[in-house]
């Protein structure tokens, strides 16, 4: 008895933490953290700005002289000659030798600086890619969020017109029942409710659908259940921000991480030209060793021969003049100056594609302005209408037709207001996204 109600616990502990784990509760800020953590894309950039620093850290060791050991043992059998008898033996030698050299470079047409300021532009190209792919993850979280809340709020207006509709069919009923209303107005208001239930149902699917987006936005299990929170909106508070669209532009030319991106790129493209010209010079190194060996041949000992008499040290400089290398290096040099050219053209490209989006950002957002004071005024005349006909349908002065028209005009005005109010908010971020200011905290008011 004492097990069965311990299991019976545990059970519903079990249970208990499991229903806890799916009705995980996500606000908006909370999504677009967990977009951050989660995003391969991101992660991938991260990886990028590593690799990047490591290029810097190693063009910066190719100012540091090179420095090899070298350790080798041979066994040698065959014939030789014997100084000390003048004669030809057979005989094996064991020797063994060792050496410590150091290359510095001196000149090489100024290729190592070039490299070195390469990877550094190359390196904070990769950072404000990062940023830009940051700014990438909370606008999509952001707008899927918007979009989520945007459907979720349809569907609360769908569902409340059919609770009224089917309220409306049940006083139909009782009318028709005692002969005060026509038997086509029972008709009628049958087939308005089975347009709602159908309303309600399409409304349910575009939920569920941006549900989903918004899941895999986040890249988590969609096995699982989330409860995402309806962020408080004071529709008092949004109001129109008066922008001035040069500003905007200059703004956003200014703050883009895209722009920036492309900008250090080019640079960066820039100084692997002139280290791919570096290699049409001369270069001149210096060069330094010490070396030892022993041999069984010799008439002394190890300790004599190696750390006495076999010493040998050498310093050197080396000219290398490129004569001819099939044509490899002019080759080279030509690709890196096309690359060149064509980053150039990519970032005239961006610099244009930005103004576009940043004019139709500001020519949308005066649009949604006006949509929703067009909007609350329709929806106020819609409600109106609505009562209107509501009470004359009572005392017998209107129709269930007419009452049914300015039903779907109410519903309908609804709609289009919640619309409009989303999509000032979003087009409120999309003008940040788009100038380079939008932040990962992000206020819906």
């Amino acid at each position: 008895m004492r097990k069965g109600i311990l299991f019976l616990f545990v059970s519903l502990c079990l249970a208990t933490t499991t229903y806890a784990q799916e009705a995980k509760k996500i606000s908006l800020q909370d999504a677009i953290d967990i977009a951050l953590e989660n995003n391969y894309q991101l992660k991938v950039a991260k990886n990028n700005v590593v690799r990047a620093e490591k290029e810097v850290l190693s063009e910066k060791a190719d100012y540091l002289p090179s420095l090899n050991a070298n350790i080798s043992g041979n066994k040698n059998i065959g014939r030789t000659f014997n100084q000390n008898t003048g004669r030809i033996t057979t005989r094996t030698n064991n020797s063994f030798r060792s050496s410590l050299s150091a290359d510095l470079p001196v000149f090489s047409g100024l290729e190592n600086l070039h490299s070195l300021k390469n990877s550094k532009y190359n390196q904070q190209s990769n950072e404000e890619t990062l940023q830009r792919v940051r700014e990438d993850i909370i606008f999509n979280t952001a707008s899927n969020y918007l979009q989520f809340i945007l459907d979720k709020k349809i569907l609360e207006i769908d569902r409340e017109n059919l609770a009224a509709s089917r309220k409306t069919l049940e006083q139909v009923k009782a009318q028709v029942e005692v002969g005060s209303r026509p038997q086509v107005d029972l008709y009628n208001q049958e087939s308005t409710v089975a347009n709602n239930e159908l309303s309600v149902v399409n409304s349910e699917n575009s939920l569920e659908s941006s549900r989903l987006k918004l899941i895999q936005t986040l890249q988590t299990d969609p096995r699982k259940e989330y409860e995402f929170a309806t962020p408080e909106i004071d529709t008092q508070s949004v109001k129109a921000t008066s922008y001035d669209l040069d500003e905007l532009v200059t703004t956003a030319l200014k703050n883009r991480s895209d722009l920036k991106s492309e900008e250090f790129s080019i640079k960066s493209i820039k100084h692997q030209l002139k280290a791919t010209r570096g290699s049409l010079y001369p270069s001149l190194s210096l060069s330094g060793s010490v070396s030892s060996s022993y041999s069984e041949l010799q008439p002394f000992g190890f300790q004599d021969q190696f750390f006495d008499q076999n010493i040998n040290r050498s310093v050197g400089l080396s000219l290398n003049i490129p004569i001819f290398g099939n044509l490899n290096r002019r080759t080279n040099v030509q690709s890196q100056e096309i690359n060149y050219k064509n980053a150039k053209l990519n970032l005239r490209d961006t610099e244009l594609q930005i103004v576009q989006e940043v004019n139709q950002a500001y020519n949308d957002y005066k649009s949604y302005i006006k949509q929703l004071e067009s909007s609350e005024k329709s929806l106020q005349a819609a409600e109106r209408s609505y009562q209107t006909q509501k009470e004359r349908y009572k005392v017998g002065a209107g129709t269930l037709i007419e009452l049914s028209d300015a039903n779907a005009q109410y519903i309908e005005a609804q709609s289009n207001r919640a619309q409009a109010l989303f999509r000032l908010i979003f087009q409120q971020k999309l003008l940040d996204y788009y100038i380079g200011k939008l932040d990962k905290n992000i206020s819906l008011n």
